[in-house]
């Protein structure tokens, strides 16, 4: 069976979007987990994923960096479907960077290592494992921890001895040399205090230049300022995708609201 085209409504001059959903469909119990959801995300936008737990966050996150395959409908990445052979698909999979919210360094290895896992798909295996007995690209590691305000003394510490902060901007130094151009974050502020999910949301943002786009899984709507479009979910279906100028209070009222808003989409 051949695999998902891209739209033919799109107009054909430009690049095509970063990211694109046409009518994803994932099955769950009793209702769907996310039901006919089309979205698409262009170069340089930062668009933020609303809506209240269970309603499809994380499931669109795992479609749009590609762990979860749709029942139906298209995911395009950058106007192609997922690739069939292998060596494709990791070349196709390293342009997706996912900043989760638990971070998964790798706390066994030092700040070094845990960058140049990023760059797995990039080396293949045997370069892989090298870089767990020998310091590889350091200068390359050092720059981008410098993007981040970190010091490159760090490189050789231990996950383990990092502060917080430290943690958090590591992370991020991650996912930047993977040199990725659809950046994911689930729901990465959740559990810091104010302070740093200031900072860390900051440096998100800053990185989503084009070719780059972000789309971030955001638990507070009081930091949608930065953003330029908001997506809102509930109940696996799309409620809203509008400028974040345009969101009403009443918008956000709806969509966060625990009592059942009837047939049309925005169920609770």
């Amino acid at each position: 069976m051949p695999g998902p085209q891209p739209d033919p409504h799109r107009p054909v001059t430009g690049p095509p979007p970063v990211l694109e959903l046409q009518e994803v469909q994932i099955p769950g119990r009793g209702q769907p987990r996310l039901d006919g959801v089309s979205l698409r995300l262009e170069a340089g936008e930062r668009v933020a994923l609303l809506g209240p737990s269970g309603a499809g966050k994380s499931t669109l996150l795992a479609v749009a960096n590609g762990l979860l395959a749709p029942r139906s409908g298209a995911v395009l990445w950058e106007g192609q479907p997922r690739a069939r052979s292998a060596s494709k698909r990791r070349r196709q999979q390293a342009r997706i960077g996912t900043l989760w919210q638990d971070l998964r360094l790798i706390e066994e290895l030092s700040v070094q290592q845990n960058l140049n896992a990023a760059r797995l798909a990039h080396w293949g295996w045997p370069r892989a494992l090298l870089n767990l007995l020998l310091p590889l690209e350091s200068e390359a590691c050092a720059a981008v921890l410098q993007q981040l305000d970190l010091d490159p003394a760090l490189l050789n510490q231990p996950v383990t001895a990092l502060s917080g902060g430290q943690r958090q901007r590591v992370a991020l130094a991650r996912l930047l040399r993977q040199e990725p151009t659809l950046l994911l974050a689930d729901e990465p502020l959740a559990s810091l205090d104010p302070r740093l999910a200031t900072d860390l949301l900051d440096l998100l943002l800053r990185q989503a230049q084009a070719p780059r786009a972000l789309l971030l899984s955001l638990h507070r709507p009081d930091l949608l300022g930065g953003f330029d479009r908001a997506i809102g979910l509930r109940r696996g279906h799309l409620v809203f995708d509008q400028p974040v100028q345009a969101i009403s209070t009443t918008d956000l009222q709806d969509l966060y609201s625990s009592h059942d808003k009837g047939a049309g989409g925005i169920s609770g």
